[in-house]
């Protein structure tokens, strides 16, 4: 479905992803970390038999991370490299018919640089995100 996309929360924010690029949502066990990682990157976890790097959303944002306890992330695959989103929190998928929107707001230099239009759902303003882009982190974008 062309029009389905996964909602969830990251720094207290609504976004959505669309469905098509989502693999699966799951709780994290254990996360290894990564010496001399970029800091957005919290570590390698295990999933399904395959290794997955774990990426925190507001690092990534340029915020400190404010997960505490157990995690959830959203399955990212990316040129065969899975990636698993910590995420605040996720509601659902849902269908959304209209087309997505200019942004029309100012945003922070973080979600400028992943934002690639608004929808609304419910009244709400989301804000559709490009995972990769997430995934790149501040640091890598900087310097492309």
């Amino acid at each position: 479905m062309e029009n389905l996309y996964l909602i969830a929360t990251i720094a207290g924010q609504s976004v959505a992803i669309h469905a098509s690029l989502v693999d699966s949502v799951v709780d994290l066990g254990a996360i290894a970390p990564v010496p001399l990682a970029p800091p957005h990157i919290a570590g390698l976890a295990a999933l399904r038999s395959k290794v997955l790097t774990v990426v925190c959303c507001e690092c990534a944002l340029g915020f400190a991370p404010t997960q505490r306890g157990p995690r959830r992330a959203v399955v990212i695959q990316i040129d065969g490299h899975h990636y698993g989103l910590v995420v605040g929190s996720i509601e659902d998928a849902r269908v959304i018919d209209e087309a997505p929107q200019p942004i029309r707001a100012r945003l922070e230099p973080g979600w400028a640089r992943i934002a690639i239009g608004m929808l609304e759902h419910d009244g709400e303003a989301l804000l559709l995100i490009d995972p990769e882009r997430l995934i790149a982190g501040a640091d890598e974008a900087l310097a492309a």
